[in-house]
């Protein structure tokens, strides 16, 4: 889970974000996802009233061209140039940083790239942006500028790859932030557009379940299975993006009560995992016996020219029917418990028997009562 401060991430999305600055203290939160980030002012300025709403979407140097993202292969070393436009639909005048960083994907599964905050380690360090008339470069390398009612600005983007990069997939993207606004609580909103850069080379597609953790939770009724839960990473271990179907299967001792759960990954980077968590039912057979098959999945529109291979990984649970048990030794109990006040009521009526025949003088004879 990503934790905020200053500026927080949020997924991007290939469509308008939508950010509504309320004429009061207080915001109402878009339609679309957007971080609230707290941040203090020394005096309490009214904010715009009015909508902003803007894009980041890829373009050649007359303008947007169509293209959902940026996507290239290139050998180690070579260099690509580009271009994406940022647009400002909005009838007032907004002011926007861009900045090109790593691709991650979070854990809802979306496309992000982390707050600009200068800590790019691969393809995002590859990508340097031109400087657009009217455009002012900070300190850290970033671009603000302001752009008017209505308007669109082309940023030339050029994508370096240094000579001993590693082959494979890179992800990168390039973001703009809306910033300024005045009130007492900013808005920290990003869209941006995606670069797929893949390196020439070896390429490797893998991917596997590690850290597999598989907990048996009995059922309190004794006549109903009882639940597996299975949390596990799927990690790719290859050089490139990948897709995975995972299926968890369980069966008792020779193969009674066999089940199954199947889960989809959407997308996985390389060197990166996914968490999994799922559950099966499972009968109290005192153990399961199965494991996780991970299938790797071609993602979108990319090109995979290796093997896919499904990798597999074992899983042994204790499944102990402590209900049951408690169920049988509830029934003994009382069936013990029954057999003792039988036999002690028995002894009472007896002894009654005895001491009305000895007050009457009746000779005593011996009693058929077990003792």
């Amino acid at each position: 889970m990503r934790t905020a401060t200053h500026r927080a991430a949020v997924p991007l999305r290939r469509v308008l974000l939508l950010v509504v600055l309320a004429a009061s203290a207080s915001l109402i939160g878009p339609a679309l996802p957007v971080v609230a980030a707290p941040e203090l002012r020394d005096t309490a300025t009214p904010p715009p009233s009015g909508t902003v709403t803007w894009t980041v979407q890829p373009a050649s140097a007359d303008g947007p061209d169509g293209r959902i993202s940026l996507r290239h292969t290139l050998d180690p070393g070579e260099t690509v140039e580009e271009h994406v436009a940022l647009t400002n639909f909005s009838d007032r005048e907004a002011t926007f940083v861009v900045y090109a960083g790593d691709g991650v994907v979070g854990d809802s599964g979306d496309f992000d790239v982390p707050p600009g905050d200068g800590s790019r380690q691969d393809a995002g360090a590859w990508v340097d942006l031109g400087q657009p008339e009217g455009a002012e470069r900070l300190d850290d390398g970033r671009l603000q500028l302001t752009l008017g009612p209505s308007s669109t600005v082309t940023i030339p983007v050029t994508v370096s790859v240094p000579a001993d990069a590693t082959p494979g997939d890179h992800p990168a993207g390039v973001v703009a932030e809306l910033v300024g606004g005045g009130s007492e609580v900013r808005l920290a909103a990003r869209v941006g557009t995606r670069l797929h850069l893949r390196v020439t080379g070896q390429i490797d597609a893998a991917v596997v379940a590690d850290d597999v953790d598989a907990r048996w939770e009995p059922s309190w009724n004794p006549f109903a299975p009882g639940t597996v839960r299975v949390r596990y990473v799927v990690r790719n271990a290859g050089d490139v993006r990948l897709g995975a179907r995972s299926t968890v299967h369980l069966a008792g001792p020779g193969g009674v009560g066999s089940a199954e759960a199947v889960t989809e990954i959407r997308e996985v980077l390389p060197d990166r995992s996914a968490v999994v968590e799922t559950t099966l039912p499972a009968w109290p057979l005192v153990r399961a016996d199965g494991g996780i098959d991970v299938t790797p999945l071609v993602v979108g529109e990319d090109v995979v020219d290796v093997a896919l291979e499904r990798t597999s990984s074992a899983i042994t649970v204790w499944t102990p029917p402590w209900t049951q048990l408690g169920l049988v030794l509830v029934v003994l109990s009382v069936v013990v418990l029954v057999r003792w006040l039988r036999r002690r009521s028995a002894r009472h009526v007896q002894a009654q028997v005895d001491a009305a025949l000895a007050a009457a003088g009746v000779p005593r004879e011996p009693s058929d009562v077990v003792p």
